[in-house]
């Protein structure tokens, strides 16, 4: 059954107009009244960027109108079934270049990603800023609806804002915004790193900050400075994988 992300209160038994993208989706299907769908709601508002305040689960829908531009369903029954990973994961990653971090946000969600940070950084190839990054950010927010819809998750992750590197550990220093559960993880190949397999067998439910580095990984006073932000070095092995491959390795060690 075609699965929709839809920003807005849901209620069983409610008449909605889905929101713009969904309702290009449905019509790019050929759906027609009296055709089944699955909402689900929990996830960034597109004009605020704030995490919906849902039931999580997903629900029953009936296609009831088709426009031209718009199209009306009827909420059906609510269902509590979730597919998210056993931890919150928080990726904050140096953008790689080229379209890699489409690829990246995409294969972050399937793994269920609880938010995604995209970073710049001293050897970053891909530099952001202004209007451009804002599009581009508004753009892998899509992606990441997307992959939910598609993968089955019903917490679409956040994508925050792109920061400079300094700027977001300043920032997490300052506010202390993580709760003492949350781990902080950075992939580093410096010696004396702990392996990232053995660290996720120890801690099978502790929440991670996880930082990855660029293409050439993160210069050595960045290092020092995450390290300083309360970042444990982890290592996935002897291997030097692609910046966007070594972040999704990760993941899928700790999901």
């Amino acid at each position: 059954m075609p699965r929709f992300y839809c920003p807005a209160p849901l209620h069983t038994g409610d008449l909605l107009e889905l929101p713009a993208g969904a309702a290009r989706h449905v019509q790019v299907l050929r759906l027609q009244p009296g055709d089944s769908i699955t909402l689900f709601n929990h996830g960034p508002h597109w004009e605020t960027g704030a995490i919906t305040n849902s039931p999580g689960g997903e629900f029953d829908a009936t296609v009831t109108q088709m426009g031209r531009s718009h199209v009306q369903v009827q909420v059906g029954a609510h269902h509590t079934v979730e597919r998210e990973a056993p931890r919150a994961v928080h990726l904050a990653v140096v953008m790689p270049a080229n379209e890699r971090m489409d690829w990246l946000i995409e294969k972050a969600t399937e793994l269920g990603v609880a938010s995604i940070q995209p970073l710049t950084s001293e050897r970053s190839v891909l530099r952001l800023a202004g209007e451009r990054a804002e599009k581009k950010v508004a753009h892998w927010q899509s992606v990441a609806i997307s992959a939910c819809e598609q993968c089955g998750g019903n917490r679409v992750p956040q994508v925050q804002a792109v920061a400079p590197l300094a700027q977001w550990l300043r920032a997490l220093a300052a506010s202390d915004a993580q709760a003492p559960s949350v781990e902080r993880l950075l992939l580093s190949l410096r010696e004396g790193s702990r392996p990232l397999r053995s660290w996720a067998a120890d801690h099978a439910t502790t929440s991670a900050v996880f930082l990855s580095g660029p293409e050439g990984g993160l210069s050595a006073n960045e290092e020092e400075a995450a390290v300083a932000c309360g970042f444990m070095p982890v290592s996935l092995g002897a291997r030097v994988l692609r910046a966007e491959t070594a972040a999704l390795a990760a993941l899928a060690l700790l999901a």
